[in-house]
């Protein structure tokens, strides 16, 4: 795609899943890619991938519920690979319970994660691209903050929050040449999701229900999400800001 080859990617969750897959993309457009991620085996494999198929990255080992630690590895990113260009916001935790059996301490889990966490990276890399004037930020949200989703409330809270938060942050920026999008995936047969959903027959009982409620009949996979990354981060996407699109084959379709 037009205009990635050179430019510096930080994509947070990149350790595993659909963020693994994101950071190998952009290193096959020959971006530099800072693979941010708590879990630092996961964040070395990704990078060694990338290292073995010819391309570019680092790993940060980040818990981006900290702020100071944000702040402190988006600078060692840039010192290593230059001024930050895309930001892909993808790390999210959740932790399926009904609303009422969960407690005041999952919920801070949870908000810290996936709304804070985000808040201190558009706070901490996106006042950098403003000082330039250029910058695309992708949010990886999820079609339960557009439509809700049975276990997970405060994570869908969390998820329509980031929604919101990208349409105000891009009516901002719009004039300062930073673009920022957001994209909601559909049920993901990733790590969260296995976790989510279990191995026991309730488990297999929700992946047959789902399978069968998509319209084009299965999960989404990791691979199903690098190509809009991608593209929203590329000059192709120039024009287009505040929108929120979902990638979930099918199952909500919104317009």
């Amino acid at each position: 795609m037009r205009g990635l080859e050179g430019k510096v990617v930080i994509v947070t969750g990149g350790g595993s899943g659909i963020g693994r897959a994101v950071c190998q993309r952009f290193a096959d457009e020959l971006a530099s890619v800072a693979v941010f991620d708590i879990n630092g085996d996961g964040a070395a494999q990704t990078a060694g991938l990338i290292s073995d198929a010819g391309g570019c990255s680092r790993t940060y080992v980040t818990d981006i519920s900290d702020y100071d630690a944000v702040e402190a590895a988006v600078a060692a990113a840039e010192k290593d690979l230059g001024p930050v260009d895309i930001l892909v916001n993808n790390a999210g935790w959740d932790e399926a319970k009904p609303f009422l059996a969960t407690d005041t301490a999952l919920w801070r889990k949870i908000i810290d994660i996936n709304l804070y966490g985000p808040l201190n990276l558009h706070h901490t890399v996106v006042s950098r691209m403003v000082q330039r004037e250029a910058g695309k930020v992708i949010n990886v949200a999820s079609d339960a903050g557009r439509v809700g989703s049975s276990g997970e409330a405060v994570y869908s809270a969390c998820k329509g929050g980031i929604i919101a938060f990208s349409k105000t942050l891009a009516r901002e920026l719009a004039r300062k040449n930073i673009q920022i999008n957001t994209v909601c995936p559909g049920p993901t047969d990733t790590p969260l999701f296995a976790s989510f959903a279990g191995d026991a027959e309730q488990g297999r009982k929700l992946i047959d229900g789902l399978t069968r409620a998509i319209p084009m009949r299965r999960l989404g996979q990791p691979a199903d999400y690098p190509g809009i990354i991608a593209f929203l981060a590329s000059d192709d996407a120039d024009y287009i800001t505040g929108q929120t699109i979902s990638v979930s084959g099918g199952l909500t379709m919104h317009g």
